[in-house]
């Protein structure tokens, strides 16, 4: 695939379908090393003066490794024939599997960091700020009980996004 560099303001999309509906891939790493895992759950908006993406990641996802010790985080959007894809990256670990080769995708290095090759759209973003749910602070109660059985609380990670790739036609 190759990429245009957009501006941020070129963007049109539908939010809360782009993360609920189709889904995202959140990529860190390097070509010495990276991962690669779906996501359904982030926002986007616009704090500190900086335009933000905010994607929040589980203690025990190995892509998580990967985003701490990374300034450059991707969140990749593939259209939808890239589905079982997407659920390939969503359900198997990278810790015991090569995610890359299992669901068919490839990397696509770019600034240091990793992206995927088959996106449609491309957001880098360079990490704010960082900070764990706490179960105290629940106004609704229902959704720790519903979303956190087991007690295994996101980690949200505030991304100013830097760049923007859309792929050409």
């Amino acid at each position: 695939m190759v990429f245009k560099e957009i501006s941020i303001n070129e963007l049109s999309f539908q939010p809360f379908q782009k993360m609920s509906g189709d889904w995202m891939l959140i990529t860190a790493g390097d070509e010495s090393g990276n991962n690669t895992m779906t996501a359904s759950w982030g926002l986007f908006g616009v704090l500190w003066r900086k335009n933000i993406a905010e994607i929040f990641i589980r203690p025990q996802r190995y892509t998580k490794k990967f985003v701490d010790q990374e300034d450059l985080i991707t969140l990749s959007f593939l259209p939808e024939q890239y589905k079982t894809a997407l659920k390939i990256c969503g359900t198997l670990s990278g810790k015991n599997v090569d995610k890359w080769k299992a669901s068919g995708l490839h990397p696509y290095y770019i600034d240091r960091t990793t992206a995927v090759a088959e996106a449609e759209l491309i957001l880098i973003g360079k990490k704010q700020y960082a900070q764990w749910i706490d179960p105290q602070l629940f106004l609704e109660r229902t959704n720790d009980e519903r979303c956190y059985p087991q007690k295994d609380y996101h980690q949200m990670y505030m991304l100013e996004i830097v760049k923007v790739l859309k792929a050409e036609q």
